[in-house]
């Protein structure tokens, strides 16, 4: 299956390629950007997570995308769709997105987020998209709130692959637009 790229106004979510390996790395060694994960990630973590990445875009044609700045090329995180973690007390695709600290503030994560929910809605059909966060994790939440994503309490629950204060985590879901 051909790995589909997306593009918005800014940005471009593509395949990975092996200069991304090493700022994808430093991004996951900095314990800002995994401030609401359990520790940070090694070198080998990282390109582990890359060879995955690459692999499941192959494969179904969509997944974690790289993202990099269109205008410059230059990398700045990922963003993408992915089918939950069959451990969740939940099912589905979830959208989700991380970015390098220097990528903050400037609306790439809200931009990439709706053009993969966008994809997910008009190209695979999905009937529904949740997003999936720590609860403490208000900069994330912004995000799903900007992407039109609702948010009940209800559906709180503890992630069983979490030990600790980051194990509470909360649920968004987005559904389709009518049509006129």
């Amino acid at each position: 299956m051909t790995t589909a790229e997306l593009r918005t106004d800014r940005l471009l979510l593509r395949q990975w390629r092996d200069d991304d390996i090493m700022p994808w790395a430093t991004m996951n060694a900095d314990p800002a950007v995994r401030e609401f994960f359990p520790q940070i990630m090694t070198y080998e973590q990282s390109a582990g997570s890359v060879a995955a990445f690459r692999t499941e875009l192959a494969a179904r044609g969509w997944g974690w995308w790289a993202l990099e700045v269109a205008a410059t090329g230059e990398f700045v995180g990922f963003a993408g769709l992915d089918p939950v973690d069959e451990e969740m007390p939940f099912g589905g695709v979830e959208v989700g997105w991380r970015l390098a600290r220097p990528a903050w503030g400037h609306g790439y994560a809200t931009e990439a987020g709706h053009a993969c929910l966008d994809f997910g809605f008009d190209v695979l059909g999905l009937g529904e998209i949740v997003a999936i966060t720590a609860a403490g994790n208000d900069r994330s939440r912004a995000v799903m709130h900007r992407l039109g994503m609702t948010y009940d309490p209800a559906d709180d629950f503890e992630d069983p692959t979490i030990e600790g204060p980051l194990r509470h985590s909360v649920l968004y879901r987005s559904r389709p637009s009518p049509t006129a």
